[in-house]
C-alpha cells in the first residue's frame, strides 16, 4: 500500500524523525508464527493452498509475494515491540492485522502481527501481562479468539457497533459505537475505560493498534470522529502509558479515506504525537 512508503517520506522530510530511527524488519520466523496460528493453516498459507472461499475472505489475491510481506510486517512489529521496551514505544509503519484468526485469514489479515508480538514477549519472559489496545473501527475479532482462553493478555477493542465483522468476537472488554459517532462521546468513553482498565490490569507492555478509519471521511468507517479528534485519541493512549511507565508498541491499522492525504496526515500525527511525548 503507497502510505507505507509516504508515512515516513512525509515524517523525514518534515524532520519529524531522523532516517536512523527507522529500520527494516527481516523475515518473521516460523516458530513465532506457530505460537499464534494452527500449523495447518500456516502450511496451507505458505504453500499457496487456500481454497477460493478462504482467499475471497482475505481480500487479497493469494502469492508468495503477499505471504512474505505479512511476515515482514510481523516482524516489523516485534522488533517495533523490543525498540518500545528500550525506549518507551516503538513503531511500525504497517501492522494491526488484527482479523486474523489462529486459524484462518479475515479482511486484508493473514497473519496476525499484535498477537504474534504478544506471544514472542511472554514466550521469552520479556513482560507477563499484556493489554491489547484496539481504537481501529472494526472489532479485533481475531485478536478477541487467539487470546480468548489466555489470561495473560487483556483484549479492549472500541469499534463500530455495525461495522464489520457482522460477526463480533468476545474480546475481554468490548465498547460498540453507534454510527456518526462525534469527538466528544468517542474520547469521553475512552477517557473513562483506559485508565481503569490500566489501573485494574496492571499490563507491563501494551500494544496499539491505531486504525485512522474512525475519521469521518473515511469510506469503510461510518463514524464522525474529526481528524483533530483522531489526534486526541492518539494522545490519550500515548500520554496514559507514557505518565504509568508501560512500554507501548503501535500499529497502524486501517484508513480507508478516499483522499490518500488524509489518511497519510492522521497516521503521520499518531508519529509526531510519539516523538513530542518520548523524544
Amino acid at each position: 500500500m503507497a502510505k507505507y512508503e509516504l508515512i515516513p517520506e512525509q515524517l523525514l522530510y518534515e524532520g519529524t524523525i531522523q532516517r536512523d530511527q527507522l529500520f527494516t524488519p527481516t523475515l518473521l520466523p516460523e516458530e513465532d508464527i506457530l505460537r499464534v496460528h494452527d500449523a495447518t493453516y500456516w502450511y496451507r498459507l505458505k504453500n499457496l493452498e487456500l481454497t477460493r472461499t478462504e482467499i475471497r475472505r482475505t481480500g487479497f489475491p493469494l502469492s508468495a509475494a503477499l505471504v512474505e510481506r505479512e511476515r515482514i510486517i510481523a516482524q516489523g512489529t516485534i522488533t517495533a515491540a523490543y525498540v518500545a521496551l528500550h525506549y518507551g514505544i516503538g513503531m511500525n509503519v504497517a501492522g494491526g492485522t488484527h482479523h486474523a484468526f489462529t486459524d484462518r485469514g479475515e479482511g486484508f489479515c493473514l497473519l496476525n502481527d499484535q498477537a504474534i508480538a504478544a506471544a514472542h514477549l511472554l514466550a521469552h519472559g520479556l513482560v507477563s501481562k499484556v493489554l491489547i489496545v484496539d481504537l481501529d473501527v472494526h472489532q479485533g475479532n481475531g485478536t478477541a479468539q487467539i487470546f480468548s482462553d489466555d489470561a495473560r493478555v487483556f483484549t479492549f477493542s472500541m469499534h463500530g457497533a455495525a461495522n464489520y465483522p457482522l460477526r463480533k468476537e468476545r474480546s475481554d472488554l468490548d465498547v460498540p459505537l453507534a454510527d456518526a459517532t462525534d469527538d466528544a462521546t468517542y474520547l469521553g468513553l475512552l477517557r473513562e475505560v483506559l485508565p481503569h482498565l490500566l489501573e485494574q490490569e496492571q499490563p507491563d507492555f501494551v500494544f496499539y493498534q491505531s486504525g485512522v478509519d474512525i475519521l469521518a471521511s473515511d469510506k469503510l468507517g461510518r463514524l464522525g470522529v474529526s481528524p483533530q479528534g483522531c489526534r486526541d485519541r492518539d494522545r490519550v493512549v500515548l500520554q496514559a502509558c507514557k505518565t504509568r511507565q508501560i512500554p507501548v508498541q503501535v500499529s497502524m491499522g486501517g484508513g480507508y479515506t478516499p483522499q490518500l492525504a488524509t489518511v497519510v496526515e492522521a497516521h503521520a500525527h499518531t508519529f509526531r504525537i510519539a516523538e513530542e511525548l518520548y523524544f
